[in-house]
């Protein structure tokens, strides 16, 4: 048997007075996750409490693990994306380039910020910060790094919580408070330089944490397979895991993402290894932005160029397939919560039944990520 699971970052969501009073995936079109559903369906604390609810905490859960066990911060896990080695008191931040205006935060992505001209940002605070123990690392668009040798952990807050908030009542509240707010102080300086031509005049750093260590995907699960994804994060969770982490050409972690490329990825590594986890950013941008138009539309593609073909692999393998967000990230917010997710886990079930949050409740219920997998995986 091969195992798929199809993870769209953020679905989930809230009943809007717009949408009948319904959620955006109820009311989106979705076939293909409608299919889905006929197989098992219910709910998954992917959020442990006394966790964040964050792309990187849900993640671990929705691929089978427990946070708890392992999760020292996100950006530690976006270091192994980008093969940076940690030492034992190394600590990495995740760097957003962003836009504040009068104190608020008008973007935490400045405006999707290209991955190229980020590229040209970092280096500019590489070769101008002048700290010797502080190096910067491009990433995806606005999702970049910081490592500070032999540094402080802090107490931070994401970005993207404070969409339209003034950003001095979430500033660095730990033991590196001095250190953190005079580095983002000097980087904004450093962003006037006249070859920034972007939105971004600011960074912020978050996400704080050591090297993590977790067991692999085969000492848990005895199986090989590979994260599929256009972002570190989950590059690096893959890397934890020890599984394949392909990379696609024309992946962005947003609407325009390579869905194609992504799929055929999915194939091969179905066809060559036993498992594979496809993660779709795209309806968690939207969410963030406050976009319903945007987050339907991004439910609808993942539904037509996710689910669709992942179906269509069922005529070549013996496949079973699980679809779930990672957590809510409802429009009314614009940030993450730690409500639970609904799953369907299919198995070449005939019918059809509407994939949505209400369809979870009537299901089964799982409280961590490891009994998630154990039952996903339960037929090996």
């Amino acid at each position: 048997m091969k195992y798929l699971i199809l993870l769209g970052d953020g679905m989930a969501d809230y009943k809007i007075k717009e949408l009948d009073n319904k959620t955006p995936l109820e009311y989106a079109n979705t076939p293909y996750m409608d299919k889905l559903a006929s197989g098992t369906v219910g709910l998954l604390k992917t959020v442990p409490d006394g966790l964040p609810p964050g792309s990187d905490v849900a993640n671990l859960s929705a691929i089978g693990y427990n946070p708890k066990q392992i999760y020292t911060g996100r950006a530690p896990i976006e270091a192994l994306a980008k093969n940076i080695a940690l030492g034992p008191d190394d600590v990495a931040y995740r760097c957003n380039f962003v836009t504040i205006e009068n104190d608020i935060m008008k973007d935490f992505s400045a405006s999707h910020i290209s991955s190229d001209d980020a590229k040209k940002l970092i280096d500019l605070l590489n070769e101008q910060l002048k700290l010797d123990n502080i190096k910067f690392f491009a990433g995806v668009s606005y999702r970049n790094l910081m490592v500070w040798k032999n540094g402080k952990t802090d107490s931070t807050t994401p970005p993207h919580d404070i969409t339209d908030k003034n950003i001095n009542d979430y500033l660095p509240k730990g033991e590196a408070r001095n250190e953190l707010i005079n580095i983002m102080q000097m980087a904004k300086e450093i962003l006037k330089n006249p070859i920034n031509n972007t939105s971004a005049n600011a960074i912020w750093l978050w996400g704080e944490g050591k090297a993590p260590k977790a067991p692999s995907y085969r000492e848990v699960y005895g199986i090989d397979g590979a994260v599929i994804s256009a972002v570190d994060l989950m590059k690096g969770i893959g890397k934890l895991l020890k599984l394949e982490t392909p990379y696609v050409e024309g992946a962005t972690g947003f609407i325009d993402t390579n869905y194609d490329g992504k799929m055929k990825a999915a194939y091969n590594a179905l066809k060559e290894l036993g498992f594979a986890y496809v993660h779709i950013e795209a309806p968690d941008e939207a969410g963030h932005m406050g976009d319903l138009e945007l987050k339907i539309k991004a439910i609808e593609l993942f539904d037509k160029n996710i689910a669709a073909p992942a179906i269509e692999f069922a005529k070549e393998f013996d496949l079973k397939i699980a679809c779930l967000p990672d957590h809510p990230t409802p429009i009314s917010l614009k940030t993450h919560t730690s409500d639970p997710v609904p799953f369907a886990i299919w198995h070449g079930q005939s019918g059809s039944k509407k994939y949505c949050e209400d369809l979870g409740k009537i299901g089964i219920f799982l409280e961590n990520g490891t009994e998630f997998g154990k039952f996903f995986f339960k037929d090996t």
